[in-house]
C-alpha cells in the first residue's frame, strides 16, 4: 500500500466522519471511558474495533503475537494496570483466532530465533493439555484446539494479576476468552469454567474467591 494513500483515506474518513456528526472529533478528544480490555493477536487480519462492530473510544486494546498474557511482559502487564485500576474496566476478553501464525509457529520444532522465547508460551500450553491434544487425530482440530487452549490458559493469566483480582472482589470484573473464527467473521464465546480449572489450586494464586 502506498503511505501517500494513507493519508488521502485519512482526509476522507475526516470528511466522511464529520459529515455523519460534526461534533465526531470533539468528543473524541474528551477523556476516555472504555468499560472493556481486549487483549488480542497482532494479526493484520483481526482488528479489534471492527469485527466486535465498536467504534473508538469503546474498548482499550492491546495486542501482541498470539494473544499472550505474560507477567514477564512490562507492556501487557502495565495495560492490565492501567485499564483495570484507572480506566475501571468492567471486563476483560481474551480474544484468539483460528489460522493464528503464531500457534502455527509454535507447533514446528524449528528455531526461530528472537520468537523462540514467546513461542515458548504456546509450546508450553501445549505441554500442559498434551494428553487432549495428542488424542486428536487431524492436525487442524488439534491446531484449532491449541489456539483455544491458548485462548483459556492466557485468561488464568490474566487471573492471576493482582490487579485483575482486586477489581473482581470490589466491582465484579469479570474475565472471558473468546475466539475470532476467520473462516466465517464469527465471534465464538468459549464460556471458560474459570472456577473449575482455578478449584484447588487458588490458594497458590492467592486467589480468595476464584473467577
Amino acid at each position: 500500500m502506498d503511505i501517500q494513500n494513507i493519508f488521502i483515506r485519512n482526509k476522507n474518513w475526516v470528511a466522511d466522519k464529520t459529515k455523519q456528526d460534526p461534533d465526531f472529533f470533539k468528543n473524541l478528544s474528551s477523556d476516555q471511558a472504555p468499560k472493556i480490555l481486549y487483549i488480542g493477536c497482532s494479526d493484520s487480519r483481526v482488528a479489534a474495533e471492527e469485527l466486535m462492530g465498536v467504534g473508538p473510544g469503546d474498548i482499550f486494546v492491546h495486542r501482541n503475537i498470539a494473544n499472550m498474557v505474560s507477567a514477564l511482559d512490562l507492556s501487557c502487564m502495565s495495560v492490565i494496570n492501567y485499564a483495570v485500576n484507572h480506566l475501571k474496566v468492567n471486563r476483560v476478553i481474551v480474544c484468539g483466532h483460528y489460522n493464528c501464525g503464531g500457534v502455527r509457529a509454535a507447533m514446528i520444532p524449528e528455531d526461530l530465533g528472537l520468537l523462540n522465547p514467546w513461542l515458548r508460551n504456546i509450546r508450553d500450553v501445549y505441554r500442559l493439555h498434551k494428553n487432549e491434544l495428542d488424542s486428536i487425530d487431524s492436525e487442524q482440530k488439534k491446531y484449532e484446539r491449541l489456539i483455544e487452549l491458548n485462548v483459556q490458559e492466557q485468561c488464568i493469566n490474566v487471573i492471576k494479576t493482582a490487579d485483575v483480582q482486586r477489581a473482581y472482589l470490589s466491582r465484579g470484573l469479570t474475565v472471558h476468552g473468546w475466539i475470532f473464527n476467520i473462516h466465517t467473521g464469527y465471534l465464538v464465546d468459549l464460556n471458560i469454567d474459570f472456577k473449575a480449572i482455578l478449584n484447588g489450586i487458588r490458594e497458590i494464586y492467592h486467589l480468595e474467591n476464584p473467577l
